[in-house]
């Protein structure tokens, strides 16, 4: 399993964050044991970080009955009421505030975290202090599924998305759910291969985004070199999308991770690539067009262990260099970050 101060880093990456200094100081004075310990702590000093700078404030729409006029006079309430005679009226009106989704979600999300049985003591007392620090005006959202993706939508700016993220695996691996009549539950997502994948793809691709300026990195789409009788044909072929792909002039190469203990499988007693992901490669490969004089190559990227686990082969396939390798992510992150700047020189 990865050791937590390596999921740190590869957290860090994937959302796009630089890791900070304090955490990682909290993380080597109290090893933590699980990932929620580390989440908690990541949430804490991003949390702190906020409040110090003081909370953004945005426009908020506000009704109320007012004696003056503000805004947009509601005229199907205020006459209702009977309002206009006494010199009052329903007033919409927008006002500057604190009181956000965002800082909503965070103030219950760490309300959650205090009484959290599964959080050391020591953590759910800072949690506590904490959450006295928000200004009154913000009220607690106590975290369900459907905030979320309404948050996303907002495209928030780096540090409020990385709030978001934190805030969401937080709600998916340790909150109560509303169907478990508020008992906690909690799971090491590091055993979730699906989640762990995703993780991985995007920490690998973002960190050659900010650690090395040799090539420009993104997702690509890749056109099958297809013909049909019928044009409608060719859109039931499968998309062919790039986990990450690095360019330069004189090289492109596509680089595909993969979530699996090993690079190879038995097969009748003899270990063995993994077909599919191997197949998937060759057609990326084979379909693409580079530029005159661009070399195109291909690897496949396993996170495992040193040792019988770790594999590193290369072979050309249809002219092209491929490799398989597998990423170490027992040894400390320099070495990781070195290990992943060798893979693309």
């Amino acid at each position: 399993m990865i050791p937590l101060a390596t999921l740190y880093y590869l957290l860090c990456y994937a959302w796009q964050r630089l890791p900070a200094p304090a955490v990682l100081q909290a993380t080597e004075a109290t090893p933590f044991h699980r990932p929620l310990e580390l989440l908690t702590q990541m949430l804490l000093h991003a949390t702190r970080t906020l409040l110090r700078r003081g909370l953004p404030l945005g426009f908020q729409t506000q009704e109320a009955e007012l004696r003056e006029l503000r805004g947009r006079i509601e005229l199907a309430p205020s006459l209702g009421r009977g309002l206009l005679p006494q010199g009052r009226a329903v007033c919409t009106y927008e006002e500057l505030s604190a009181n956000l989704p965002l800082h909503q979600l965070l103030a219950g999300t760490i309300g959650a975290l205090a009484t959290h049985r599964a959080v050391p003591v020591a953590l759910r007392r800072e949690l506590s202090q904490l959450r006295r620090r928000f200004p009154a005006q913000v009220v607690p959202l106590v975290p369900t599924a459907a905030i979320f993706p309404v948050l996303r939508r907002q495209r928030p700016a780096a540090e409020a998305a990385f709030l978001l993220h934190l805030c969401e695996l937080i709600y998916e691996t340790a909150l109560p759910a509303p169907t478990e009549n508020g008992r906690s539950r909690f799971f090491d997502f590091r055993r979730d291969e699906r989640l762990m994948a995703r993780l991985f793809e995007q920490a690998v691709r973002n960190f050659y985004r900010r650690e090395q300026r040799q090539y420009r990195v993104f997702v690509e789409t890749i056109a099958w070199q297809a013909t049909a009788s019928q044009a409608q044909d060719i859109a039931l072929l499968p998309t062919m999308l790039t986990d990450t792909t690095l360019e330069n002039a004189q090289r492109k190469i596509i680089l595909d991770t993969k979530y699996y203990a090993a690079a190879l499988r038995p097969r009748y007693d003899q270990p063995r690539l993994i077909a599919p992901h191997l197949y998937q490669l060759y057609a990326y490969l084979q379909n693409l067009r580079p530029t005159p004089g661009q070399q195109l190559e291909g690897i496949l990227l396993y996170p495992a262990g040193h040792g019988p686990a770790a594999t590193d082969v290369r072979y050309s396939l249809g002219g092209h260099p491929v490799r398989i390798v597998t990423l170490d992510l027992h040894q400390p992150w320099p070495g990781i970050a070195a290990d992943l700047l060798a893979l693309v020189r």
